[in-house]
């Protein structure tokens, strides 16, 4: 009788050996890791340099709109308008270069709503703005920024939605046009038109409030839904893992080695 031993395995060509045998797929070699960049090469790269001088070029802002007159809003306005160029070109900078940084990440949103809330009180002040309208945009920037932080800490990313990138762009022109404040006369050739920027920046900044106050609705129900959701995944996995200890899998039975 022959012993099973003594049968020669089967070759790696061996049509019947690769039967049923899925083709092994090469990978890729992986591409080397980037070196990692500290905080201090990131402080002094080309898009957080124009953050920084975002950042800067607010007390400019705020001291020629409290000046008041005419000429000194319209260069307020200016400084206030490449302010807002540089803050498309960092974010551009940054992506086309690949040098977007956890720097940049957060001073991008903070430069911001520094420049936007800052001019918001100071135009208050001067009785530009009513300050109903500034305490609801101020109260819900720090509580949606508070209310992202905490997601974080949970493990959850919530991304900007679509209320808020147009409540951003209705403020950033609505200041514009606050910051001019005066009426202008604007010839076209055959008639003269009057604008009194005031009142155009008033109805854009009232209607970002109610942007301001649906989107922050719609943070806080992307928050509890991402919430729940992480609930439910960690409430799964906990309940799987029970199921394990409950019922450990059979202990694997010896088979005696075959006679000859």
């Amino acid at each position: 009788m022959t012993s099973p031993s003594s049968i020669p395995p089967e070759s790696p060509s061996d049509p019947k050996g690769d039967r049923g045998k899925k083709p092994r797929r090469l990978r890729k070699p992986r591409a080397p890791l980037a070196p990692r960049r500290s905080i201090r090469d990131d402080a002094i790269n080309l898009p957080n340099l124009l953050t920084m001088l975002r950042v800067v070029m607010i007390p400019v802002v705020l001291w020629l709109v409290y000046d008041g007159r005419p000429v000194m809003n319209f260069w307020a306005a200016w400084v206030y308008a490449a302010a807002a160029v540089t803050d498309a070109l960092d974010g551009w900078l940054a992506r086309k270069r690949g040098l977007v940084s956890v720097l940049g990440k957060f001073l991008d949103p903070l430069a911001d709503k520094l420049l936007i809330m800052a001019l918001l009180v100071v135009m208050t002040d001067m009785g530009r703005v009513p300050a109903w309208a500034t305490i609801i945009i101020v109260a819900r920037e720090l509580s949606i920024t508070s209310l992202r932080t905490i997601a974080v800490t949970e493990g959850v990313v919530i991304a900007a939605s679509q209320g808020g990138k147009e409540k951003a762009a209705l403020q950033m022109v609505a200041v514009l046009f606050l910051v001019l404040h005066h009426t202008y006369d604007l010839d076209y050739l055959v008639f003269t038109a009057h604008a009194n920027l005031h009142v155009v920046g008033l109805a854009l900044l009232y209607l970002s409030v109610f942007f301001a106050i649906t989107s922050a609705g719609e943070y806080v129900k992307l928050f509890v839904e991402a919430v729940e959701a992480k609930e439910k995944r960690l409430d799964e996995q906990r309940k799987r893992r029970e199921e394990r200890h409950s019922n450990p899998p059979a202990a694997r039975r010896s088979v005696p080695p075959p006679s000859e």
